[in-house]
């Protein structure tokens, strides 16, 4: 209920050491899952979250978070040194392997022992040393064992050749099995090597080489007897290692799946924890510091709650003094609070997206339920694909508290779902324009049959079958009797889409239509502006903003939207002909032409010329009578205006006035945070800002009627351009199938054509779908919004436990 208010706060951080507790619990816990996961457990997870533990409960808890890191930690060090140990121990086994069929004892090698050291292709392909040479020359013959990577060993070959001049001898063997690399703990491959070399300075030499190279040096027995019996002492050893190793494994997987038992409600419970002294870190402490003082802001509507909740608190605390509220005075501007359901809060997110409102301002994210998809429908106006959007939303409503669904990380997902309610509506205003326009994926449908009867204009002799013949295109004449039979029942007649003039037809429609509902959107936001001037107790601007506003709209394109709907009222086909265009009309009314033009109606031109008089004459009061009536309410009318209401306030400051007036404001629900803004305000006045901020809000109403207006076109443009992408797109799946029907037959036919329809329908559902939501959004910002909401408040983020998150990051 409550959001406390930082602004006001001395931030006396009491509960700091509190906070740094609970971040190294959440330091430990985090080391816990990482252990988890590691060991492939599953992390248990439930819907409802564990209540906040007691005070005296959060000792226990960090001494048993404490006690189960030592154990891991402990349990761990030991695991990671038994692998190191029966690493290398295995690293030694293979080495002693592979060395043997590097020395061999046969004496009829020993020329070998002179020949030319300075081949390393001999070195490698011949046997290194014989043995019993060796044994006589062992006091200074040496030797160099050990692994080293096999991507190393190129390098390290040469390195021994220009360091040692080509005195030592290097042989190697590649391991068949992939080893573990110490350093970064993954598999790779290594080569065996054995370095024979005389002289202790050349040995040194190739040592160190070894050591740049991270080598794996194991030491080498002198004899074969040695050798042997060092490998099976390996054995033996690595034997008992596994065995340790199994046993440790096994121990610490028993105390991993100990803690998952309880790893999710630690987690939560730690995260309440912290998220409580964060909010007691920013209460402020009275002068004994015995008690802690939060200013807040709350809802007037659950203030009782707060009571009832402050007394239940105190009883469970079983605190000898109990929590108490009381009201505060404030000139600070209150947070806004919009309460939402599933339902509501994506269309809310769209207005709060453009900004927060302003307390007590008009919402108009309630209107945006009905205005945002049926904007989006007339720009994506289509039977077919609204009924699939339909079925997508849909899907996700029914499965909207299925926990993968809620606990998706994905941006994309996660969009879609929290806007599900946001496309239904998209998707059934989809199927009613779609039926208007008589649209299902580009293809029109006769359902009721079409007014217009060819056959009417053979029957009365109008057309002969010669005509048929030496004309492509023939024209209807509704004038003549059968040939039009009334209106299409519902949307537009089917026999448009066989006509010629068909895009004409359709442009002058949904041009007109565009201007229809532009106009008409504008003046509502415009409407809505004076409910904000009701609330906020400004009436001059009632007079002086918006009456000169809506006349200076209406008088110019409402006058436009008159001729539209006088022109379609007052013609008929009999006389359309002779019809005066919309558009000339419209221009003469701004140029005044001197000569003799064609009219609607007598008297349209003293008409047009009154209007204009009028729009015109609403400019200056726009610009010039908000600036000067204030500054006559603060030079001179003050005293006048508060005689006026049968009072004098004398005292405007006083601390005790304003505690009883507010206290009373509060407890009725009423609002009283326009104190800053009411007229006769005793803060200074500088005309020159009120002057600016004035004549620019005018500047930008006037051109913005004008390209608002325009902009409102784009409802047309992209309806066309949805319908005739659909066509084209279709076209060019008929012309694939009819080509794969040459050449592969009917057999590949269905599959291709079916993939390509997919495709299709999946390009203008996500393309032309998401130009027009886009689309649609600037409509409600830029169009609509800015004629009344100003979005310059900020939200009410009351301090919840469900704002928690409930589940496991990937992380």
């Amino acid at each position: 209920l409550l959001q406390l208010n930082p602004n006001v706060s001395v931030f006396q951080r009491k509960y700091v050491n509190e906070v740094k507790k609970c971040e190294e619990m959440e330091r430990i816990l985090g080391y816990l899952v990482q252990e988890i996961k590691k060991a492939d457990i599953p992390l248990p997870e439930a819907d409802v979250a564990p209540p906040a533990p007691l005070l005296k409960h959060i000792l226990e808890i960090k001494e048993q978070l404490q006690k189960l890191e030592t154990e891991l930690r402990e349990v761990t060090k030991n695991k990671e040194k038994l692998k190191k140990n029966l690493l290398e121990l295995t690293e030694y086994k293979y080495m002693l392997q592979i060395t043997q069929n590097f020395v061999r004892r046969a004496p009829e090698y020993e020329s070998h022992l002179h020949g030319n050291f300075e081949e390393f292709q001999s070195v490698e392909n011949e046997p290194l040393v014989d043995y019993n040479r060796t044994h006589r020359l062992s006091a200074s013959l040496g030797f160099v064992s050990g692994l080293v990577h096999i991507a190393k060993i190129g390098a390290f070959e040469k390195m021994l050749w220009r360091v040692c001049k080509g005195y030592p001898f290097l042989t190697y063997a590649e391991l068949d099995e992939a080893l573990e690399d110490p350093d970064t703990g993954e598999t790779a491959k290594w080569a065996v090597f054995l370095v024979s070399y005389w002289g202790e300075q050349i040995g040194q030499k190739v040592k160190k080489i070894c050591d740049c190279y991270r080598c794996h040096v194991y030491p080498y027995p002198d004899t074969t007897e040695e050798r042997q019996a060092v490998v099976e002492g390996l054995n033996v050893r690595i034997q008992d290692l596994e065995m340790v190793l199994n046993k440790t494994e096994e121990y610490l997987r028993q105390v991993l799946y100990k803690a998952s038992e309880s790893i999710y409600t630690w987690v939560i419970q730690v995260r309440k924890m912290k998220a409580i002294y964060h909010v007691l870190n920013l209460c402020s402490f009275d002068v004994t510091n015995k008690c802690l003082i939060a200013e807040v802001w709350c809802p007037v509507a659950d203030l009782q709650n707060l009571r009832h909740a402050l007394e239940e608190g105190s009883r469970k605390s079983g605190a000898t003094i109990s929590s108490f509220m009381n009201t505060i005075p404030t000139t600070q501007p209150p947070p806004t609070l919009i309460r939402t359901n599933k339902f509501t809060s994506g269309f809310q997110n769209i207005v709060d997206a453009y900004g927060v409102g302003s307390y007590g301002e008009v919402n108009p994210a309630l209107y945006t339920i009905i205005t945002f998809p049926f904007l989006f429908a007339v720009m994506f106006g289509d039977f077919g694909h609204g009924l699939l959007m339909s079925i997508f939303a849909l899907l996700t409503i029914m499965y909207e508290n299925h926990p993968r669904l809620k606990r998706s990380q994905d941006e994309i997902m996660k969009m879609l779902f929290e806007g599900r309610y946001v496309i239904l509506l998209m998707g059934l205003f989809s199927i009613y324009t779609g039926l208007i326009y008589n649209d299902c994926f580009s293809k029109s449908i006769n359902i009721f049959g079409s007014g217009w009867n060819v056959s009417a204009m053979f029957e009365q002799k109008v057309w002969i079958p010669e005509d048929l013949r030496s004309n492509r295109y023939l024209t209807l004449d509704p004038n003549i009797s059968g040939v039009y039979n009334g209106a299409y029942p519902f949307g537009i007649d089917p026999i448009w889409n066989l006509a010629s003039n068909r895009l004409t037809f359709l442009n002058s429609f949904k041009m007109k239509m565009s201007v229809i509902f532009g106009v008409t959107h504008m003046t509502f936001g415009v409407v809505l502006g004076l409910f904000n001037h009701l609330h906020f107790k400004k009436t001059y601007n009632i007079y002086l903003v918006f009456i000169p506003e809506l006349l200076f709209l209406l008088c110019i394109f409402g006058y436009l939207v008159f001729m539209i709907f006088f022109k379609w009222l007052a013609y008929s086909a009999e006389d359309s002909a002779s019809a005066p265009s919309i558009l000339i009309q419209f221009i003469n009314m701004f140029l005044f032409p001197s000569g003799e033009t064609k009219s609607f109606f007598n008297g349209q031109v003293p008409l047009q010329k009154f209007l204009l008089s009028v729009a015109f004459l609403c400019v200056p009061v726009m610009l010039l009578g908000k600036p000067l009536y204030l500054y006559w309410l603060h030079s001179g009318g003050r005293g006048i205006r508060m005689y006026r209401s049968g009072y004098k306030l004398i005292r405007k400051e006083s601390e005790e006035e304003l505690g009883l007036l507010s206290c009373h404001d509060v407890e009725e629900g009423s609002n009283h945070t326009d104190s800053g803004h009411r007229e006769g305000d005793a803060e200074e006045l500088n005309f020159a800002d009120v002057f600016m901020n004035q004549a620019i809000h005018t500047i930008e109403f006037c051109l913005g009627c004008i390209s608002n207006t325009a902009s409102y076109l784009r409802l047309w443009a992209l309806s066309l351009a949805h319908a005739q992408l659909s066509e084209v797109l279709w076209q060019m799946v008929m012309r694939v199938g009819l080509r794969v029907d040459t050449k592969y037959g009917v057999l590949l036919l269905i599959p291709v054509l079916a993939f390509f329809a997919v495709l299709t329908v999946f390009i203008l559902l996500v393309m032309e779908g998401l130009s027009a939501f886009l689309h649609a959004i600037r409509l409600h910002w830029v169009e609509f919004q800015n004629k009344f909401y100003s979005g310059g408040g900020y939200k009410f983020t009351p301090f919840s436990f469900k704002h928690i998150s409930l589940h496991f990051n990937k992380d």
